[in-house]
């Protein structure tokens, strides 16, 4: 009978837990489904690819060495002990049930101890990290979900160990500290206590030991473990463009009655798994510079926010039982509350995500860098910019002065159009216009910094002067150049950057421009990496690529000494944008008596100077300013120069060097302008 009992009542409870996760995985995937059907390719090799290096190579948990280590242990030990586990329910209704492996089970025992053994002490460590050592980006939240985990996972290990062990007692076996280490320990400790004290012990840590595996079944589609379901199939739905590409908005579309993203239901499906794939680990947030600076915007809690707002959006409007939307929306309460909010949202850009948030961000991409599930922050922020923009008309009067001057005048300042061309005066012989030298190689574009800017018209120039000194045929567009649009893009006018995409691209065909050099890597990623999208392609290189080149090849030979520490800072567009570390460093390491020195937080790692996402047009009026913290970060090295590629940058570290009172024995320059120094 006790028999009999004992396996209907397992039966009903497997049935329940299994009817309870796939009803909340179901829940979810119809919440998902209320966004817009995504239009990407298939690309299927690239994207297993990218499930094969981030999900199961765990690169991304690498960034966090200490992470990283006990998370791929976790992550390896879950499907290790999925095989111990099939033959620990055998073991409940068949006395003595092993797997038929022959002398082979051994093994296997002593692989799944070892295997246990280790993610007990990884889920150790991993409470150690929160609670211990107390891991600022893991503080946000105290709401007990992340110690029912550790709490649950210690269970889960230990009740294995127990109810091994007391199996052998109730089978009046010796302990095999060889193949069974740990469960050894428990049949010695307990070997006196009898075969029936052993048999009750066992069905005791063997039904803890399923009751926590339902648990924690049941429970992750509703937590931050959700991440466990939804980040393989995040990763290999991410979009496939580079990282540099935004979303493009179909105008011709005259079904569309908003533009932008307005409501929750406005993101394609694609981009509405980021909000269940969230780990909320923080890394995120600890390394946007917006964050780091004071300012409203957390990556980490807008995705949290979104994903609490889909769920009580959805809860009310896909749930097919009467119970599961008032299970779903306290979930979402509950998460509310963490992050301070008081009650439902009505509106998804006011009550959920504040406008501030949102202009806050610098689009630099650290936190998409850092996520181990491969979230996409910045396409979120710029589709509900536009919404504000290109709907609502709503955006901050110094942005909305630099939308009208670039749509007037094709620059940010509103500085008359036809003087594009005069950072050229006195240098007429080398910098020729491409009417003026129809038979040009590269077209050097010029950008409105280094157009306009005082500071950065001095980058152009040095820049010239070294292509004219290698012998490199260029020409540039003059007083036709306008803006390349990537400031409209980011501020989200898009019907703006469409305009400007598409002029720039007739005057490009008309000149037959089939290479571009520049020193702006906003505009070097938009010409290599959104123009295509428009029906343009050509080789696109950013100055200090060319340079190091021209130095790698012998055109251009640096023999003067420069006695310089230099403190080289990684604009966000050249390197996290399109992966470009090493030519300016290469550069710098052949100067003479350069000394590179390099900053806490480089390479993928470097803070933005702030300037990026139009916020260069944007007055911080919350928070540090972030310039001031990167510049600080600069001085950390003791620098006599802090290095550039990127004239918007350097405008940020030359105003950071003022602001800290440290213009007088600290100059900002860029690698151009050092390397000509280096030249006889």
């Amino acid at each position: 009978m006790w028999r009999w009992i004992h396996l209907a009542l397992f039966v009903a409870v497997t049935v329940y837990a299994v009817y309870l996760f796939v009803h909340v995985v179901y829940t979810r995937y119809l919440f998902m489904r209320l966004g817009k059907p995504s239009q990407d390719p298939p690309n299927r090799r690239e994207r297993i690819r990218a499930v094969l290096v981030n999900v199961f190579g765990q690169r991304k948990l690498f960034k966090d060495a200490k992470s990283g280590v006990f998370h791929f242990i976790l992550f390896y030990s879950f499907f290790i002990i999925q095989a111990g586990l099939i033959e620990l329910i055998g073991k409940g209704f068949v006395r003595g049930y092993e797997y038929p492996l022959g002398a082979g089970h051994k093994v296997f025992s002593l692989v799944q101890e070892w295997t246990v053994f280790l993610m007990l002490l990884a889920v150790l460590y991993a409470a150690y990290r929160r609670y211990g050592e107390k891991l600022t980006r893991l503080q946000w939240k105290r709401d007990g979900k992340a110690a029912f985990v550790y709490i649950a996972l210690t269970v889960l290990t230990v009740s294995i160990f127990l109810a091994l062990g007391f199996e052998r007692v109730m089978l009046a076996r010796e302990p095999d500290f060889v193949h069974a280490p740990f469960s050894g320990v428990v049949t010695a400790l307990f070997a006196g206590i009898g075969e029936t004290a052993g048999a009750v012990l066992f069905y005791v840590f063997w039904w803890v030991h399923m009751l926590t595996v339902y648990s924690f079944m049941v429970f992750v589609p509703q937590s931050k473990q959700a991440h466990e379901l939804f980040a393989i199939f995040n990763v290999f739905f991410k979009k496939p463009e580079p990282a540099g590409r935004l979303r493009k908005i179909d105008f011709e579309d005259e079904g569309a009655e908003e533009l932008g993203v307005g409501k929750i239901e406005d993101f394609t499906r694609r981009q509405l798994i980021d909000l269940y794939a969230c780990v909320e680990c923080g890394r995120c947030t600890a390394m946007c510079p917006a964050t780091g600076s004071g300012k409203t915007l957390s990556p980490m809690h807008l995705i949290l926010k979104l994903r609490d707002h889909l769920t009580e959006k959805g809860a009310a409007v896909t749930s097919r039982t009467p119970w599961m939307p008032a299970f779903a929306m306290a979930n979402a309460a509950a998460n509310r509350i963490a992050l301070g909010q008081a009650r439902p949202a009505e509106n998804m850009i006011g009550d959920v995500i504040t406008e501030d948030e949102l202009w806050a961000c610098t689009t630099c991409r650290n936190c998409e860098d850092q996520c181990p599930v491969m979230n996409e922050h910045v396409d979120k922020i710029v589709d509900m910019r536009r919404y504000l923009v290109l709907t609502q008309g709503s955006m901050p009067s110094d942005a909305a002065r630099a939308l009208q001057n670039i749509e007037r005048q094709f620059n940010p300042w509103g500085l008359n159009r036809n003087d594009r061309v005069k950072w050229r005066e006195g240098m007429e012989d080398i910098v020729k216009t491409v009417q003026e030298k129809p038979d040009f190689e590269f077209l050097f574009w010029v950008g409105s910094m280094g157009s306009f800017d005082n500071r950065a018209q001095k980058v152009a120039r040095s820049f010239a002067r070294l292509m004219h000194r290698a012998g490199v045929s260029f020409a540039i567009l003059g007083n036709e150049e306008r803006s390349s649009g990537d400031t409209a893009r980011r501020l989200g006018n898009e019907y703006l950057f469409q305009e400007l995409c598409l002029q720039n691209i007739e005057i490009f065909r008309k000149y037959n421009v089939k290479k571009i050099v520049t020193i702006d890597p906003h505009a070097f990623n938009t010409f290599k990496n959104e123009y295509p999208e428009f029906g343009f392609e050509a080789e696109v290189l950013h100055h200090t690529q060319l340079l190091a080149d021209l130095v790698r090849s012998g055109r251009l030979k640096p023999a003067k000494e420069v006695r310089e520490r230099v403190a080289y800072h990684d604009s966000c567009y050249l390197g996290r944008y399109n992966n470009i570390y090493d030519a300016p460093r290469d550069i710098l390491r052949e100067i003479p008596g350069v000394e590179l020195k390099e900053m806490r937080r480089n390479r993928e790692n470097a803070l933005c100077c702030g300037a990026g996402g139009g916020r260069m047009w944007i007055e911080e009026r919350e928070g540090r300013r972030m310039n001031a913290v990167r510049t600080e970060m600069a001085l950390e090295t003791g620098p006599t120069v802090i290095g550039s590629n990127c004239p918007y940058c350097l405008t940020m570290l030359t105003d950071g060097t003022k602001a800290l009172g440290a213009e007088d024995r600290v100059a900002a320059l860029d690698v151009a302008e050092i390397l000509e120094r280096s030249l006889d």
